[in-house]
Formats: C-alpha cells, sequence, structure tokens
C-alpha cells in the first residue's frame, strides 16, 4: 500500500513540474490477470487463436518459436427412427480422435500451418450397416472401409504457406479451412471440412473485408484424400467398391453431376470452386454483404444481404434480408433440376419442376433479430422459388442464420421455412463458463409433388466450458423431425466432449 501511495505522490510532482509522463496505470502487488487459454471453440465449431506465434528474425527462430495446439475429442451419435424399416433402422456410433496444429512464427512475412487428424470409429456393422447410419457416418471413411475395412482416418488436414507482406492482407496457399458463405470447414463431426487452394484476404479498404479463394480440390470430413469438388464418383471413375463414395458424396450434392455424365457431355470432372464474399460497414449499423461462387462450365450463385441494427434502451433489434441468384451454365442439363438427379436428360415438366433440365433458381430471406442482455431471439423466413433446387454442397447453406436448423436441408424449390430461435449466454471467444443453449422450433413447407413432404424440426442445443476443467468443453445436441410421414420421423442426438491444450 505505501508503494503505491508513494508511486501516485510521484507522478503528480512530475506532472506539476511539466515532466512527460506517459499514462500508467498503477497495480496492486500480487495482481493477477487472467488469460485465454491458447485456443478456444466456439459454438459454430470455428476455432478461436488466442495465442498466436509472433514475428522473429530468424529462419530458425520460425520454428523454434512455433506454436503447438492440441486436442482431444469424443463424439458420439445416436439416431432413433419413430419407425424403422428395411432401410432405416436406430443405432449408435462414436468416434474418439483428436488432432494436433503446429503453427510457425512469422519470419520475412511468410508462416505456415499444418495440422494432423485422427478418429477411429466404433459400431456395429453387423447390426448397423454402414449405409444406414446418418449423421456418425463421418467418424470414418465410408469408402475406405468399404474397399480396406478401415475404421479410423488419419490425415493431413491443413497445411498451408502464409504470406503478409502486402499490408492488411493474408495470401493463404494450400490446404486449408475456409470460411466463406458458400464454403466452411463445418467441423461438427471428427475432422473438418477442407480446401486444397488459394485464398486470399485483405482489409485493404476502409471498413470492409474481402475474401476471394481458387479452390481446386476439397476433402470432406470423411475422406482422407482430397477430391472434385463437384462431381459425384461412379463405376467409370474408379473400378473400387462403391464408387459414389469415392468423390463429392455430400448430403447435398448434386447427385447427377456424375463422372460419366459429366465426360459424355465434355465438362471437366476437376472444375475449380471460385468464391469470393466482401463485407462493408461504412455506414453505422449497417452490414452489407455479396458473395459469390462459381465452377466454370456447371452453375454459380450470387447472395446479397442487407442487415440493420436499432439501437434501443436496452436492447437492440437488427431486421436482415437476403437475396440468392442461381445460374445455370450448363449442369442442368447434365443433371437436371432436382439436386438428387432424378431427373438428368427429361424436358419439361416432371415430378413437379417446370423446367427438369434448368437449375437457374432464386431464394429470397428475411429476420428480425432482437437482443436483450445475454438473450437473442431470431424470427426468420426463407422462400425458394418454384424453379430448381440451389446447388450448394461444400458444407454452407444458403438459409444459415436465417431457417438453418441442425441437419436440416431446405433449399429445394418451392420450398418455404418459418423459424423461431432463442439463444442465451452467446459469445465470441468460445468460452461458456455460463452455460451456451440454443433452442428453435422449424417449420417447412415442403413441395409434395418434387419427393419432399412438411416437417416440424426442434432443436435444442447446450455448450459448457466447466471452471474446474477451463479446457474441458461438453456439448449436447438434441432434433427431432415431426412430419406427415411416421416413416420419416426421428429423433438426432449427438453428445460430444473437447479437451484442448
Amino acid at each position: 500500500m505505501g508503494k503505491t501511495i508513494a508511486l501516485s505522490i510521484l507522478v503528480s510532482v512530475l506532472s506539476l513540474a511539466g515532466g512527460d509522463v506517459a499514462p500508467m496505470e498503477l497495480k496492486v502487488e500480487n495482481e493477477v490477470k487472467p488469460t485465454l487459454p491458447k485456443h478456444t471453440l466456439k459454438s459454430n465449431y470455428q476455432v478461436v487463436y488466442n495465442q498466436l506465434p509472433s514475428q522473429v528474425d530468424t529462419f530458425s527462430d520460425m520454428f523454434s518459436e512455433g506454436v503447438f495446439y492440441g486436442r482431444l475429442r469424443s463424439n458420439t451419435f445416436y439416431y432413433g427412427w419413430r419407425r424403422e424399416g428395411s432401410t432405416r433402422n436406430s443405432h449408435i456410433i462414436s468416434g474418439l480422435g483428436g488432432s494436433v496444429v503446429y503453427k510457425s512464427a512469422n519470419y520475412a512475412n511468410f508462416d505456415f500451418t499444418a495440422g494432423l487428424y485422427y478418429t477411429r470409429a466404433f459400431f456395429n456393422e453387423t447390426k448397423d450397416p454402414l449405409n444406414r447410419l446418418k449423421p456418425g457416418k463421418d467418424t470414418l471413411s465410408r469408402f475406405n472401409y468399404a474397399n480396406t475395412g478401415d475404421e479410423y482416418m488419419a490425415v493431413l488436414g491443413q497445411a498451408y504457406l502464409r504470406y503478409t507482406g502486402i499490408s492488411q492482407t493474408d495470401i493463404i496457399m494450400g490446404r486449408q479451412l475456409v470460411e466463406t458463405f458458400y464454403a466452411k470447414s463445418n467441423d461438427t463431426k471428427m475432422i473438418p471440412n477442407t480446401f486444397d487452394g488459394v485464398m486470399i484476404k485483405t482489409k485493404a479498404i476502409v471498413n470492409t473485408k474481402i475474401d476471394v479463394g481458387y479452390l481446386f480440390r476439397q476433402k470432406l470430413r470423411d475422406h482422407t484424400s482430397s477430391h472434385s469438388v463437384l462431381m459425384r464418383g461412379d463405376s467409370n471413375s474408379t473400378s473400387s467398391k462403391l464408387p459414389i463414395w469415392s468423390e463429392n458424396d455430400d448430403t447435398a450434392m448434386h447427385k447427377g453431376l456424375s463422372y460419366t455424365r459429366l465426360v459424355a457431355a465434355g465438362i471437366d470432372t476437376d472444375a475449380p470452386l471460385i468464391v469470393a464474399d466482401i463485407e462493408n460497414q461504412s455506414i453505422d449499423n449497417l452490414k452489407l454483404n455479396a458473395s459469390f461462387y462459381a465452377v466454370p462450365d456447371l452453375v454459380s450463385e450470387v447472395m446479397a444481404e442487407a442487415n440493420y441494427k436499432i439501437q434501443m434502451d436496452g436492447f437492440s433489434i437488427a431486421p436482415g434480408v437476403r437475396y440468392i441468384k442461381q445460374f445455370d451454365n450448363g449442369a442442368g442439363a447434365v443433371g437436371g433440376a432436382a439436386y438428387r438427379g432424378q431427373l438428368a436428360g427429361k424436358r419439361g415438366a416432371a415430378l413437379g419442376y417446370k423446367d427438369a433440365s434448368s437449375l437457374d433458381s432464386q431464394m429470397i430471406a428475411a429476420r428480425i433479430v432482437t437482443k436483450y442482455e445475454n438473450y437473442k431471439l431470431n424470427l426468420g423466413y426463407s422462400r425458394v422459388f418454384d424453379e430448381a433446387d440451389l446447388v450448394t454442397p461444400w458444407r454452407a447453406f444458403p438459409t444459415s442464420g436465417y431457417t438453418r436448423s441442425m441437419a436440416r436441408y431446405n433449399w429445394m424449390a418451392n420450398t418455404k421455412s418459418y423459424r423461431i430461435e432463442v439463444i442465451r449466454n452467446g459469445n465470441s471467444k468460445g468460452i461458456y463458463r455460463d452455460m451456451y443453449t440454443q433452442i428453435s422450433i422449424l417449420h417447412t413447407d415442403a413441395d409434395e409433388s418434387k419427393g419432399y413432404s412438411d416437417e416440424n424440426y426442434y432443436y435444442v442445443g447446450f455448450v459448457k466450458n466447466f471452471p474446474s476443467l477451463a479446457d474441458t468443453q461438453v456439448r449436447l445436441r438434441l432434433g427431432y423431425n415431426d412430419t406427415e410421414r411416421l416413416d420419416f420421423d426421428s429423433l438426432d442426438a449427438r453428445f460430444e466432449i473437447n479437451y484442448q491444450f
């Protein structure tokens, strides 16, 4: 106490004497400021790196001053059908594994990142055949298991070089996590979705962020090697068993864009994915976003979005609107208007599609987001025009933030969706000492003539970091699908434990 008083008197005397004294924060002896963990995990599964390597002056220090980030992970999935059948059986599957990511220090404006990931699946294949597994299928590679019997995956998930020599700009080259509107890591299973390519991220323009990417290969979460971004495997692309699992076999993949059909149409089976995002906040309280993707000679989309925040006494209201336009650049003639691929080669109306060979389509969405203290209420609506299904199989979802709930795809033609969502204790640091809670009810009005049905989807999710185990995070997610067809009613339950070090 005496030292603090004496220091205060000294500063006052020097100030009165005209001395140049820098602002000082007087500290009590033994005061300790809390530090954040090296890396944390947000509710949307994006990793936040709180402690990053610094710049160094020698090449050797680039390696010695790097930082390792470890993660142990357990993920268990239960899927229960209300009514089982020949192709539907309730099942449970678990994955156990983790990752080690190394980030080097920055030397001469260069640094690199490498990430190794591992998962081992536990399930009863005799009781629960591989082709009937639902969300838990990503705890292993179905293609590898069918051909080699492997129940594990060990992959190089990240391997990229970054250049930072341009002001406020990063150039990233190699295998990387991509977080754009149309392509995301979506790390909800055991291994994230990654891309091979080049990303340029810049904030050189005032109040503006721009991300541009040229992604020539993708590695989905249940693959050990990279594959085409928009091509489905078949018996002509590989002689291995179950070739449909060899390339892009994502649930939302356009199944009509197979290797054989693309080759017959003279279209490159390894066409790249080109993405671009721009965000501008030049006007107070107004956030403008625009995004674009293109797979040459196949399909492209543009998205425009505006959100305006109205700050009031103690709470805020933010209305938002989103518009998407999809352009058919050749994919419709190859695979058809339905992403399920049944309509390839047919002309005119079929299964409810007005033009069965065109992928031209549109979507509009609107929402109102209200925040009060640690609560957020989101009322959302989306409508896909009665034209064609939207094609976005890169683990980003065009209805996200509006009417997207866990595992729900609601961007098929002539679909309207309505959602109410409540979130408690959200934060951007990824540390949920107070339990994060997310509850939503989603109603989807589908077009039965296209093979879909109306449904109500009820979701609740919890995320918790325990104070006594600050680096351990537990998640529980539950989603129940209630439809007009009892055969499709189901419970999707997921329990996960993450330990980060």
